[in-house]
């Protein structure tokens, strides 16, 4: 039966009686073997030193005991392995498992040092396994998935035998106990470690050591144990590995502690190592994304730095990888600067937007818009006009008809209104005589949108005077022409001081210079009627403004029947309906209003 092999693969040519061959491949040929148990835990190693009675009689390793990783590759059966073990002295028996290692035949390695560890050396004493030949054992162990308990007897076994753990040793039961998700366990053998290490140095924890612990205290949600984990760390000289990181990040966002990452990021900073720390691009918008959401502007500035410095590795790279950061993510970053008044990250922002962009194209006007808004809110009225200025000179000039557009004090310039107008008169006289200075110098700054700010700024502030003399003042001390906002603001003014009929003259001059009504002008002039009680008047200016193309809105039309009820106007009332059914507006009702207004308070408490 020796030639079988040889013959079986010969078959299309010799044939021989009574043979069967299920396969040409030798390996699968084999004999059954009888069935016997697996015990129900692996047998640990021998003590070398109690081997003397055992020698001569070694334990038989079933079939069932030994798991083929590669079914391609050539079993050794257990004579082979015998002998195998009887030939190698340490060093040999070491390169034999670090390549069986390489092609992941985990199982021969356990089985090939087992069967060692019960030979003799050529003196005939039992062989010593080193450190390295443990770690090997331990490491061939765990890939079949060995329970940590059962590790830990191994380094127990070490112990014994006179070999001393190292870190690696330790290391390769924390991945076992990663695995296993066992995190008090990885937290006593952490500290034995630490313990260990004060007298040995080798068994002190490493970077993959707190790698291991912390992840696995994060997969369990065990942040305040991760983040002293962290500490000790970082006071050791270690790096925190981005796989950490990004299980930090996963964690804190999980449980809504981003003041904690936050913390973790600055105790990172705060070390030379672990300076240069940026997490992967993705993962850097999905914490930004997380920390707009939350206006958490210190974890928004972080993340921008991070990505500042992905930028700059692309730039030096080569061939260069040109990153940009996403301008609505700018934008979002600005809009959270000015929510919570953090300078240092509207400037990172805007120095981050100005990077992507290198110098190719100019910011979007919602860009410029929300850095207005941020220093507006900041208090920082220098530097908001200066960008105003900035973005007229990038989106057109502020003095041309834009509709409702760019550089309206209503709409996207109406937080450096409320900034002008906040601390009343002081504030706006401040910023006008800057203004009129500023017109003065060489080159001279003339705004027309920044006038336009200060004129409806004393209209917030019911100083009527103040509004018509900055409106005089556009043409005669700045040498510009209004535009329809200016004579919007002027509107604005009249009409909250109940001045209707100046509303109406003002109006009735923007029409006769040509220039054009826009929506904002119609609603100015149909909240003055309103609020003088007129609304035949109002329906008026509506009519007017559906003649010149526009449309009411909801909300206007609300309002003039909110009045007309208010007056028992109920001709007009209907007149409201019959516009939102030309318009198809769904009107609804006011019912809550309604009761407000029908209540009868009484006066007589006796």
């Amino acid at each position: 039966m020796g030639l079988a092999p040889f013959l079986a693969k010969s078959r299309p040519f010799i044939r021989l009686r009574n043979f069967k061959s299920i396969s040409t491949f030798a390996h699968l040929r084999r004999q059954s073997q009888p069935w016997e148990p697996t015990p129900l835990q692996t047998p640990l190693p021998p003590n070398p030193t109690s081997l003397s009675s055992t020698l001569s009689d070694p334990p038989v390793i079933t079939a069932a005991q030994v798991h083929i990783s590669y079914g391609f590759l050539p079993v050794k059966s257990d004579e082979e392995m015998k002998s195998l073990a009887k030939m190698l002295d340490a060093k040999s028996l070491i390169d034999q498992l670090a390549d069986w290692m390489t092609e992941h035949r985990w199982a021969e390695v356990k089985q090939l040092f087992e069967f060692w560890i019960r030979s003799l050396d050529n003196s005939g004493k039992p062989n010593k396994p080193d450190v390295n030949l443990y770690n090997h054992y331990l490491r061939a162990s765990m890939m079949l998935g060995t329970p940590p308990g059962e590790l830990l007897d191994i380094v127990a076994q070490m112990d014994d035998c006179g070999v001393l753990p190292n870190t690696a040793s330790f290391n390769l039961v924390l991945k076992a106990m990663q695995l296993a998700g066992e995190s008090r366990a990885a937290e006593r053998l952490i500290g034995r470690m630490l313990q260990i290490g004060k007298e040995h140095g080798n068994c002190l924890p490493d970077d993959e050591s707190y790698d291991l612990i912390v992840n696995v205290l994060l997969s369990t949600n065990q942040i305040e144990s991760a983040i002293k984990n962290i500490d000790v760390m970082l006071k050791s000289g270690y790096m925190l590995s981005v796989t950490a990181f990004i299980g930090c990040v996963q964690t804190c966002v999980n449980n809504g502690r981003l003041d904690t990452l936050v913390s973790i990021i600055e105790k990172c900073k705060k070390t030379d190592l672990n300076k240069s720390l940026h997490p992967p691009w993705r993962v850097c918008n999905f914490i930004a994304g997380v920390a707009m959401q939350s206006d958490n502007s210190d974890l928004t500035y972080y993340v921008l730095e991070f990505m500042a410095k992905w930028i700059a590795r692309g730039e030096i790279a080569s061939p260069a990888v040109l990153l940009s950061v996403d301008e609505g993510l700018v934008v979002s970053a600005l809009g959270t600067a000015g929510r919570t008044y953090n300078s240092r990250l509207l400037d990172g922002s805007w120095a981050v937007l100005k990077r992507s962009l290198r110098q190719k194209k100019v910011p979007r006007p919602e860009s410029y818009i929300a850095k207005i808004y941020a220093h507006a809110n900041s208090g920082n009225l220098q530097m908001a006009f200066s960008t105003l200025q900035d973005f007229e000179v990038d989106h057109g000039n502020s003095s041309e008809d834009d509709g409702e557009g760019l550089f309206s004090p209503f709409y996207s310039l109406n937080p450096l209104v409320v900034a002008c107008s906040k601390k009343g008169f002081t504030t706006l006289d401040t910023v006008y005589h800057q203004l009129e200075n500023l017109s003065r110098a060489d080159p001279p700054y003339k705004s027309i949108a920044a006038l336009n700010c200060i004129i409806l700024g004393c209209a917030n502030v019911w100083d009527l005077d103040r509004a018509y003399q900055t409106f005089n003042d556009i043409n005669t001390t700045f040498g510009l022409t209004p535009n329809i906002h200016s004579y919007n603001a002027l509107i604005c003014a009249f009409g909250k001081l109940s001045k209707r009929d100046e509303a109406v003259k003002v109006f009735e001059h923007c029409i006769g210079l040509g220039v054009k009504p826009n929506m904002t002008t119609y609603s100015l002039l149909i909240d003055a009627h309103l609020t003088t009680r007129d609304p035949k008047a109002a329906l008026a200016v509506i009519d007017d403004m559906i003649g010149a193309g526009c449309e009411p809105s909801k909300e206007m039309l609300k309002k003039v029947r909110r009045r007309c009820i208010r007056e028992m106007d109920y001709q007009s009332d209907e007149k409201v309906e019959s516009l939102a059914r030309q318009f198809k507006i769904r009107m609804g009702t006011e019912v809550r209003r309604d009761l407000l207004f029908n209540l009868h308070y009484i006066t007589d408490y006796s």
